[in-house]
C-alpha cells in the first residue's frame, strides 16, 4: 500500500519493499494458496475479455520460491480455460543476501533453477529485468543465453527508467518482445526497426507509478508495431483490466481505438508467440472472442473508461458464465 500512500517505486525499493517484500511473503505462502489467489485473478481478467495470459515468476528469488511459482503456473495451465504461457523471471531483482556477490545469485539461476525448469517443463520464456540497479546488459545476456540453451524463448523487461543497452541485448538474443519502454533513445528505436522484436507497452504501469508514458506515437509513426499489456502485478500495476489499458493508450499514448485494439489482440498474440492461433477472428484460429453490450462503435470501449462494455465472453468456442 506504500504506493497508494504516495511513495515512489524507488522509495519503496530502498526501504525493502516492492519485489523483495513480495519475495518474503511468497516464501511463506503455500502452493495451494498461490494457486487459489491466481485462480481468482484469472477469473477476474476473463470478465474483461482476456483469453490468453502470460504469467511470470520473479517473486520467489530463490530456488524454492521460483520453482514454487512455476509449478503453480503449470497447474493453472492444465486447469484453466485461458491459454497460459509461463515466463521464468528469476532475474527480477537481486536478493538482499546476494547484494555484495551478484554473480553467485546468477549462478544459482543458471545452475540450479534452469536445470529443474528443463526437467519439469516449467516455462515457455526466459526473462530478465535489465535496468539500472537491477541487471546489467552483460548479466542479462548471460541469463538469456542459459535459457535459450534449454529451449526457452527470450523476453526482456527493459527501459522502464533508463536506457542502458538492454534493448540491444534483447535484439541480439532474438527476444520475442521487449517490455516497458517508457524511456527510449533514438538509437533504441532505430535498432528495433531492424529487428522482429515486438515492443510491448504497459500504460497502466505508468499510470500507477506516476512515471513517463512510453512514446507510443513516435514508435508507431516510425513504422514499428506495438503491443499493449496490463503488467498485472502487486507492485506496479495491481489491475488486469485490458479495457482500461485501451483507454490509457488512446488518451495518453495518442493511439487511435483501432491501433489500441490491434495492439491488445493480434500484436499481443505475436508477443506471446500465439499469432497463428490467437489474436484475430479467423478460420482455423481459436474461438476466443467477446460480444459487447449495445454500443455506438468500438471507440466506445476506450472512451467509456472504467466501464465494462463486455456482455458475453467466449473461450475455446464456449460461452463463459
Amino acid at each position: 500500500m506504500d504506493r497508494i500512500n504516495g511513495l515512489t517505486y524507488e522509495d519503496i525499493a530502498k526501504k525493502g519493499g516492492g519485489i523483495l517484500n513480495s519475495a518474503k511473503k511468497l516464501q511463506n505462502t503455500s502452493e495451494e494458496d498461490l494457486f487459489n489467489d491466481a485462480w481468482q485473478r484469472l477469473e477476474e481478467i476473463k470478465k474483461t475479455g482476456t483469453g490468453a495470459v502470460e504469467i511470470k515468476s520473479g517473486y520467489g528469488l530463490s530456488v524454492e520460491g521460483e520453482l514454487k511459482m512455476l509449478r503453480v503456473i503449470k497447474k493453472l495451465k492444465s486447469e484453466s480455460d485461458l491459454t497460459i504461457k509461463a515466463n521464468f523471471l528469476g532475474a527480477h531483482a537481486i536478493p538482499a543476501k546476494y547484494k555484495e556477490n551478484r554473480s553467485d545469485y546468477i549462478d544459482l539461476i543458471i545452475n540450479e533453477m534452469i536445470p529443474v525448469i528443463k526437467d519439469e517443463n516449467l516455462a515457455d520464456y526466459i526473462d530478465v529485468f535489465c535496468e539500472t540497479n537491477y541487471y546489467t546488459p552483460e548479466e542479462t545476456d548471460r541469463v538469456l543465453q542459459a535459457g535459450i540453451a534449454i529451449g526457452l524463448t527470450p523476453k526482456i523487461h527493459v527501459n522502464q527508467f533508463t536506457s542502458i543497452g538492454g534493448i540491444q541485448t534483447g535484439i541480439k538474443n532474438n527476444a520475442l518482445s521487449v517490455d516497458h519502454l517508457e524511456v527510449m533513445e533514438e538509437q533504441d528505436i532505430q535498432d528495433l526497426m531492424k529487428s522482429d522484436v515486438m515492443p510491448t507497452l504497459l500504460p497502466s504501469c505508468s499510470f500507477f507509478l506516476g512515471i513517463p508514458y512510453a512514446p507510443a506515437r513516435k514508435l508507431i509513426d516510425s513504422g514499428l508495431p506495438v503491443a499493449l499489456a496490463t503488467d498485472f502485478n502487486p507492485g506496479s500495476t495491481p489491475s488486469g483490466n485490458v479495457p482500461f489499458v485501451l483507454s490509457l493508450a488512446c488518451i495518453n499514448y495518442k493511439m487511435t481505438p483501432e491501433e489500441a485494439i490491434n495492439a491488445t489482440t493480434i500484436n499481443g498474440a505475436y508477443a506471446m508467440g500465439l499469432s497463428k492461433t490467437h489474436g484475430s477472428i479467423a478460420v482455423g484460429k481459436k474461438a476466443n472472442l467477446f460480444i459487447t453490450k449495445e454500443i455506438s462503435s468500438i471507440a466506445f470501449i476506450p472512451y467509456s473508461f472504467g466501464n465494462n462494455s463486455i456482455e458475453t465472453v467466449i473461450l475455446n468456442g464456449r460461452i463463459i458464465d
